[in-house]
């Protein structure tokens, strides 16, 4: 399987957890190959096969997972075991931790915090 991106040597430390800012290896989606991202603590946080990305200062820790065509942008964090998927944004300075699920076309940002067990589902949007 060809990479996406890979681990570069920048690093950070966020709530005692290194992460590594990423770079893409090809041109996929609005991500150009050459072109730097947020920060993941591993390679498991954000799938290597589809136009997930994560961009800007944003950070991917712990278990959870970005992967479909989601983004996590500017200062947002997604930590625990949360999944972001689909068509799904989360950015601004947003916190999505725990079990929670962001999918389809849903929007989190601002300084909202979801948390829990909680699903959050958007739905298309009508042309």
């Amino acid at each position: 399987m060809n990479k996406k991106y890979e681990l570069t040597t920048e690093t950070k430390m966020v709530e005692g957890t290194k992460v590594y800012r990423i770079k893409a290896l090809t041109s996929f989606g609005d991500v150009k190959a050459g072109d730097l991202g947020g920060f993941v603590e591993k390679e498991e946080n954000l799938s290597q096969t589809d136009n997930a990305w994560v961009k800007d200062d944003a950070v991917v820790k712990d278990n959870a997972v970005v992967n479909d065509n989601a983004v996590v942008e500017e200062s947002a964090w997604v930590t625990g075991a949360a999944t972001v998927c689909g068509n799904a944004v989360v950015s601004d300075f947003a916190m999505v931790c725990g079990a929670v699920v962001v999918k389809g076309n849903a929007w989190v940002g601002g300084a909202a915090r979801v948390e829990g067990n909680a699903t959050i589902e958007g739905q298309p949007q009508k042309k």
